[in-house]
Parts: structure tokens; C-alpha cells; sequence
């Protein structure tokens, strides 16, 4: 009896071990969080002082080509923020087209993971109470860090992300989603 009962321990091991087996191939999610956008600044003589944040999400496709290693595209929308300055409302949108490699260390069914890469974006940004809108566009360094739990080929992940935009003091995206591993 002891035997079989060995092989059943053993063979419901190896099953359960699977489902954390790192899935490498193609895959596919989106992820939702808190995005923001801060700067503080001086224009003629005066300061100049924006922190606005909103609901931001990314639609996120990646090729993990090898355990540890991935090349990721995101498209990012950090949504419409706003705060006052002066007393007159000021609304910025910022979304863009992210390409980064992505460094993994698996630990079980938990991966941790940082990011490096780049970002193509554009921000509007609109003064309603002066009726005075602009522009503006350009390609930065983006990187982040985050952690994922793995189960067949769901994950559920966890990341915070810095945009190193120009004029920009910060600029970032904390969220959560998943994605789904095509082998």
C-alpha cells in the first residue's frame, strides 16, 4: 500500500506543479489603475503647481520568449486629470504607445518583474477658464516594477510605472490586470 500511495503523492505533485510552470509564448491583458501627472514649476516669476490624477488603463501584448525575458507593447491612457492653478481649472490627457523589455524572476506561481523601454505620447492640455488649449508630443524612457501570480496561463499582475516625460516632474501609473499566455 505504501507504494501507491507514494506514486499518488508524487504524480499530484507533478500535476499541481504545472499549473505554476512558467507559460512562455505570446500573450494578451489589460490592467486598470491610478494614473497621474505632476509638475511644479516657475513662469515668469510665478509657481506653477499641478497634481492631478485619474482612472488610467493599458491594453498590454508581449512575446516571452525565454523564462526570465519579454518584449512588451502597451498602449497607455492615463486618463483626464485636472487640478487648480490660480483658481482656474487646468485638465491634461496624456496616452501613448509604450515598447519595453521586460526582466522576469520567477519564484513559483509569483513572478517579479521590472521593466525598461520607451514611449511614444501625446498630452492636451486645456485651460477652461481661459479657453486656452495646447499640445504636445515626443518619445521618453519609461520603466517599472511589478509582480504577477501565475496559474496556467492567467495572470494576475500587480505594476507601478514611471513615465520620464520632458516638462513633466512625474508621471505614472499604478494598476492591476491580467494576461493570458498563448503557447
Amino acid at each position: 500500500m505504501k507504494p501507491i500511495s507514494t506514486a499518488l503523492a508524487a504524480t499530484l505533485a507533478l500535476a499541481s506543479s504545472s499549473a505554476f510552470a512558467v507559460d512562455n509564448g505570446f500573450y494578451f491583458g489589460a490592467s486598470v489603475g491610478a494614473g497621474g501627472v505632476e509638475f511644479d514649476q516657475r513662469f515668469d516669476g510665478q509657481r506653477i503647481d499641478y497634481d492631478a490624477g485619474s482612472t488610467g488603463f493599458k491594453a498590454i501584448a508581449g512575446w516571452r520568449f525565454l523564462d526570465w525575458l519579454s518584449v512588451e507593447a502597451n498602449y497607455v491612457d492615463l486618463g483626464s486629470g485636472e487640478d487648480r492653478i490660480d483658481g482656474q481649472k487646468v485638465e491634461t490627457d496624456v496616452s501613448g504607445a509604450s515598447l519595453s523589455m521586460v526582466g522576469f524572476l520567477p519564484i513559483g506561481p509569483v513572478d517579479l518583474f521590472a521593466r525598461a523601454g520607451a514611449i511614444d505620447w501625446s498630452a492636451d492640455v486645456n485651460l477652461s477658464g481661459l479657453d486656452l488649449k495646447g499640445s504636445d508630443d515626443g518619445t521618453d524612457f519609461t520603466y517599472g516594477v511589478g509582480a504577477q501570480f501565475r496559474i496556467w496561463s492567467l495572470s494576475f499582475r500587480a505594476e507601478y510605472e514611471l513615465f520620464d516625460i520632458s516638462d513633466a516632474d512625474t508621471v505614472d501609473l499604478a494598476s492591476i490586470g491580467v494576461t493570458w499566455t498563448f503557447l
